[in-house]
């Protein structure tokens, strides 16, 4: 077995890279709240530092995917298209079918430049994880409780505040509002069924008020829809976890650029129209599962080193202190000092557990399950 293969098959590799994540998150987040002294000073300044400070954390997951685990993606697109990618504001829409969709989503937005400003609309419990949620607060994400009733009023004005946002953004919204599982889907056909529309074989249906709004309050700032289909070959099923194992995974990205000019302004239009992308998302699945290709040229965007550099700046920076302060410990002969070190490595390894449990498909939201909230939104 080669070093880089017996490193990765180590435990103590995994918790190395899950204490330079943690430690360095922790700092950033720091950081970040005395950035809100800025806001009322210059909120453009405090937008633009908090896009890079954001960069510094969601890029060492990227790096994972990229250099870690060394997955590829493949982006099929129009070729005209291509060149206009991270130099404009866009909406993204992305199938909701896999643990690391929005890593492979997070991975498209960097090889454009756009990672440290990127948007999406997330469920509210998200805002309380540390590290990405609190990141995400300072980033202006948008965070709805999925009760649009409740949700609309906060919505409309989070997605307002965007319009005079300094830097290029990538709006990202999984219009299905949750993970594809077969029980969500047989509900969301009942739902379909009921309501006279077309069934779809690979896809939930989608929600379209949060979309039409989201149109609405972007509009004649956002230059485009980027329809986005992900899809992993040979039937993978790819985790967060099996990642950070070190493995390697192959991603298909099928992006469509469609003007928001195209896009209805009237709600109900829009619904209509979200509705028919839908139906077209769901052909473009069956024709990758037929074919295993997508229409379009495939284009292989090229990686850049600042994820790798940027984790590399904060293993420097955080492994030095920990291998002294170990050596101390073990110096001191104090078993009372190197049981609590090992009660903080079991405490640090159960946290990030948690955090990847919250990606796992058989551990997300129920959002969609139950009967009594068929009712699409």
């Amino acid at each position: 077995m080669d070093i880089v293969g017996f490193l990765k098959s180590q435990f103590i590799c995994h918790l190395l890279i899950c204490y330079i994540f943690i430690v360095s998150g922790l700092i950033i987040n720091f950081i970040q709240l005395f950035t809100l002294i800025l806001w009322p000073i210059n909120k453009q300044l405090f937008r633009r530092i908090n896009c890079r400070l954001a960069y510094c954390i969601s890029s060492q997951m990227v790096m994972l995917l990229e250099w870690w685990s060394g997955t590829d993606c493949t982006l099929y697109t129009d070729p005209e298209s291509y060149h206009k990618y991270g130099k404009e504001n866009a909406i993204v829409i992305l199938n909701h079918n896999f643990e690391i969709d929005f890593l492979c989503g997070w991975n498209f937005c960097e090889r454009f430049g756009v990672l440290g400003s990127s948007k999406v609309l997330a469920k509210k419990e998200l805002s309380y994880m540390p590290i990405i949620g609190w990141m995400w607060y300072f980033l202006e994400i948008v965070f709805c409780k999925r009760k649009w009733e409740e949700d609309r009023k906060t919505v409309v004005q989070k997605l307002l505040n965007l319009r005079d946002y300094p830097e290029n953004f990538w709006f990202l919204i999984h219009c299905e509002g949750t993970r594809f599982t077969e029980q969500k889907h047989q509900i969301s056909m009942q739902v379909a069924e009921a309501k006279g529309l077309p069934k779809l074989k690979y896809h939930l249906l989608p929600r379209t008020k949060g979309f039409a709004v989201t149109v609405q309050c972007l509009r004649n700032v956002v230059s485009a829809v980027y329809d986005s289909t992900l899809n992993f070959r040979n039937n993978e099923n790819p985790t967060l976890l099996g990642v950070l194992n070190g493995k390697k995974y192959h991603a298909d990205l099928y992006v469509r650029r469609i003007p928001l000019e195209d896009v209805p302004e009237d709600e109900q239009e829009c619904s209509t129209w979200l509705h028919k992308l839908y139906q077209e998302k769901d052909a473009f699945q069956e024709e990758y599962y037929r074919t295993g290709t997508y229409p379009e040229v495939p284009i292989i965007p090229p990686r850049r080193p600042w994820t790798l550099l940027n984790w590399l700046f904060w293993a420097l920076l955080l492994l030095y202190p920990l291998f002294k302060l170990l050596i101390n410990m073990i110096n001191s002969g104090s078993s009372l000092t190197l049981a609590s070190f090992a009660f903080v490595i079991i405490i640090a390894s159960v946290g990030v557990r948690w955090m990847i449990g919250v990606t796992e498909i058989n551990k997300g939201s129920t959002y969609g399950n139950n009967d009594n909230k068929q009712k699409q939104k």
